[in-house]
C-alpha cells in the first residue's frame, strides 16, 4: 500500500510517499515514451497487486474490498515496486455479514466503467470478489497493453483460435508464451461475469501469480531492467487534494 505519511484537514489534503515513476496505467501506456515495461517486471507487479489486494481483504475484523481497482491506481516506486493507492472508495463489510456470507448489499454501485464488477454494478452486491474482476482486467493488461472495453472477449477467443501470441503487447519480443497463456488464462478466469466463477485470491490465484514471480526473477530481472540510473537521493512526497468529512 502506498504510505501515508500525513493530513492537512484545514486545506483538505493527503501527503503520500512519492512515487517516482507514477502510475502503472502511465507506464504500461507509455505516456511520456517511456520504454515498454519488461515481461519480467510484469509478472512481479501482478504478483504485488495481489499480494496487496490479500492484504486488504484479510483486514480484521471487517473485509476491505478497494472497489476501484485499475492502472491508475497502481503506483511505481523509483526501483518499480508497485503499491496499491486511492482506497477513498472502498468499504468494510460489517463482520456479522463477513462471517456468514462473502457479499454485502451497497445501495449504491462505485467505481470506474470496464473495471467494476458487473454483478456488483447489477445489483449493489458487494464483496471480496467484486475486487478479483477488476484485477482480472488489470492482468490483461499487463500482457496486451490494450484499452479494458472488451478485452475479456478478445483475449478469449485468441486462446481458443490459438493466437494469442497476437495479442499480445508487441512492444515486447521475447514473451514466454506458455506462460503467457497460463497468465491470460488466469486472467479471464478473474474477468468472469458471475462472482462465484472467479477464482479464490488466497487459494489459486497468488499461488500462481508467486510461481510467475519466480519465473521473472529466474529469468535475471536486473539485466532486463538494465543498468540503474542515478536517482536524486532528496526526499519527495505527493500531495493528493480531497474532500472528506471530519466526523466529531
Amino acid at each position: 500500500m502506498v504510505l501515508l505519511l500525513g493530513a492537512c484537514p484545514e486545506y483538505g489534503c493527503l501527503v503520500y510517499e512519492y512515487m517516482a515513476n507514477g502510475s502503472l496505467d502511465n507506464c504500461l501506456f507509455r505516456k511520456g515514451n517511456t520504454p515498454p515495461l519488461p515481461w519480467q517486471l510484469r509478472f512481479k507487479i501482478a504478483a504485488e497487486i495481489g499480494t496487496g489486494l490479500l492484504f486488504l481483504h484479510q483486514t480484521k475484523p471487517e473485509p476491505l474490498v478497494h472497489r476501484d481497482l485499475k492502472p491508475a491506481n497502481i503506483l511505481l516506486d523509483r526501483n518499480f515496486v508497485s503499491k496499491i493507492s486511492d482506497v477513498g472508495l472502498a468499504r468494510l463489510v460489517p463482520p456479522s455479514v463477513a462471517d456468514t456470507v462473502t457479499q454485502y448489499h451497497m445501495t449504491s454501485a462505485a467505481g470506474t466503467f470496464c473495471y467494476i464488477d458487473p454483478e456488483y454494478q447489477q445489483t449493489g452486491m458487494l464483496g471480496v470478489k467484486s475486487d478479483i474482476y477488476s484485477l482480472g482486467i488489470i492482468f490483461l493488461q499487463l500482457l496486451t497493453a490494450k484499452a479494458p472495453m472488451g478485452l475479456t472477449h478478445h483475449v478469449e477467443r485468441a486462446i481458443e483460435k490459438g493466437t494469442l501470441d497476437e495479442i499480445l503487447d508487441p512492444s515486447l519480443s521475447d514473451w514466454p508464451q506458455e506462460e503467457a497463456l497460463k497468465f491470460a488464462k488466469l486472467a479471464v478466469q478473474c474477468a468472469e461475469l458471475r462472482r462465484k466463477d472467479r477464482p479464490d485470491l488466497g487459494k489459486v490465484i497468488l499461488p500462481e501469480l508467486h510461481r510467475l514471480r519466480n519465473l521473472a526473477e529466474d529469468s535475471d530481472l536486473i539485466s532486463a531492467l538494465g543498468k540503474p540510473t542515478n536517482v536524486t537521493r532528496d526526499r519527495h512526497v505527493s500531495v493528493v487534494l480531497v474532500s472528506f468529512y471530519v466526523v466529531p
